[in-house]
């Protein structure tokens, strides 16, 4: 499988560190004065350095991705790498004892709000009737297993589309919504992201697919916490 990361020119670079402070995943460090990529695994190959190096040193290339190293128990694991891969949990006695009867909310039956399938940006045909004159939802995955109320609050009313930016490819996500919003009326779209640097690169894409498409219309971004809330 491939996978897009960045590749630098040792022989351009001049060790200035502008791309290691735009590099929200610490893949990469300036060491014996030149920028390296430290670890692959950590690259999210969202390109945010790329624009930020002043010798042009930096480029994206596909490479095929490495197999995951197992890891034993005697090995030290470092706290580096990307934010939101970091490992937390959160105590929710605080919300249990907010909830006046337990049994109660165990028995009611949420209905879903979804209204329509497919789901995934990619599975999507931007000729979809449904799209037409749409309200439109454009979800990080990760946000509908964070925040509690995302049927009712963002995917009632609306089509939702989402995706990974982490793990999916941003520019194949761009032209697509380039073709959802040139072929459809939309009326306004939302993006729900999560409050992890990676997850910037489904606003990247969606802002640039605004642009490039020429779509004027109400836009809302909305931040979801690792812990649940709204940033």
């Amino acid at each position: 499988m491939l996978k897009k990361i960045i590749e630098i020119n040792e022989e351009k670079c001049i060790g200035c560190g502008l791309c290691a402070n735009a590099c929200h995943q610490s893949a990469i460090e300036i060491i014996d004065g030149k920028a390296k990529l430290i670890d692959e695994s950590f690259c999210d190959g969202l390109g945010m350095c790329l624009p930020e190096c002043p010798q042009n040193a930096i480029q994206l290339i596909e490479k095929e991705k490495a197999p995951i190293k197992e890891i034993t128990k005697k090995e030290k694991l470092s706290g580096g790498g990307c934010p939101g891969m970091r490992s937390a949990t959160f105590n929710r006695e605080e919300t249990k004892q907010k909830v006046q009867n337990q049994e109660e909310i165990k028995n009611v039956n949420m209905p879903s709000q979804l209204n329509q399938w497919p789901v995934q940006i990619d599975l999507i045909s931007p000729f979809a009737e449904y799209l037409k004159h749409a309200d439109l939802l454009i979800a990080a995955d990760c946000t509908a297993y964070a925040y509690a109320n995302i049927h009712n609050e963002f995917i009632k009313g609306r089509i939702t589309l989402i995706g990974c930016p982490k793990l999916d490819d941003n520019q194949g996500y761009k032209e697509k919504l380039i073709q959802i919003l040139s072929n459809n009326d939309v009326k306004s779209i939302t993006v729900l992201r999560m409050e992890v640097p990676c997850c910037s690169g489904i606003v990247a894409s969606v802002r640039e697919a605004m642009l490039e498409s020429k779509t004027i219309v109400p836009y809302d971004e909305v931040i979801i916490g690792i812990d649940g809330e709204k940033r």
